[in-house]
């Protein structure tokens, strides 16, 4: 596989995995849209949602769409260490194109919720009042269970992906495995997402988060980078340490 089949099936997937997960947040948590304040088991299926149709659309390179399962392939030894970069930075520019597209389709929303008054009187709160809909921040702060939190999250995702239905390639998801993999994704939102918001996916977090620090919202606050090192540490911690019980156990 070539770096350019790699870089273009990783930038799209990554992009809509992004749009539709961060969409789903936008409908739920922005003024006067329809799915308004429809809750966490909307935003739960709405990430399974996105994480399949992204993984149908990066079939060609494995469907990776996340650094931690990248990197937990890469231990696995089914993906080579050489394209790891290509694949991460892939990941990462899909996921700000993503989360642009999520302000662009919502833009009215945005305008609206962030010039109510109580987003004008929280204009200067860190995390600001729109920020979930493009990064993850914990409910109860707390550094050592937020990392401990999506260290566990991340781990049961790549022990999934890596015991279950690989390619016939080697290099990541089969189209079976896409499917297993999605709704992984919202039994862990829906049971481990409470905590922090289950980023268990670097670039999702990351990506959305630079976005939001340079979009000119009115009134969105601070982009909480005191805290970004969680939702990026944790989910690669977690993706190693699954990929190395999968070499022990299996390899």
């Amino acid at each position: 596989m070539s770096s350019s089949d790699i870089f273009t099936s990783e930038v799209l997937g990554t992009m809509v995995l992004v749009l539709l997960g961060g969409g789903v947040c936008a409908a739920v948590n922005l003024k006067r849209s329809k799915a308004f304040d429809a809750g966490w088991v909307a935003i739960a299926f709405g990430w399974g949602f996105a994480v399949l149709t992204g993984a149908y659309i990066a079939q060609p390179s494995g469907a990776h769409l996340n650094p931690a399962v990248t990197l937990g392939l890469a231990i696995k030894g089914d993906t080579a260490w050489s394209d790891v970069p290509v694949y991460i930075g892939s990941e990462l520019l899909g996921a700000l194109l993503g989360a642009v597209l999520v302000w662009i389709a919502y833009y009215g929303q945005f305008q609206v919720t962030l010039r109510e008054p109580e987003a004008v009187e929280m204009r200067k709160a860190n995390p600001g009042p729109v920020h979930g809909v493009f990064f993850t921040s914990p409910e109860v702060r707390n550094p050592v269970q937020n990392f401990l939190t999506e260290f566990i999250a991340t781990f049961v995702l790549l022990l999934a992906i890596l015991t279950q239905g690989l390619s016939d390639n080697g290099k990541g998801l089969s189209t079976l495995g896409a499917l297993i993999t999605a709704l992984v994704v919202v039994g862990i939102g829906l049971s481990l997402g409470g905590p922090t918001g289950y980023a268990i996916n670097p670039v999702r977090d990351l990506g959305p988060r630079i976005v939001h620090a340079l979009l000119p919202l009115p009134n969105k606050g601070g982009s909480d980078w005191a805290y970004a090192w969680v939702p990026v540490v944790g989910p690669l911690a977690g993706g190693a340490a699954a990929a190395g019980v999968y070499n022990l156990a299996w390899g």
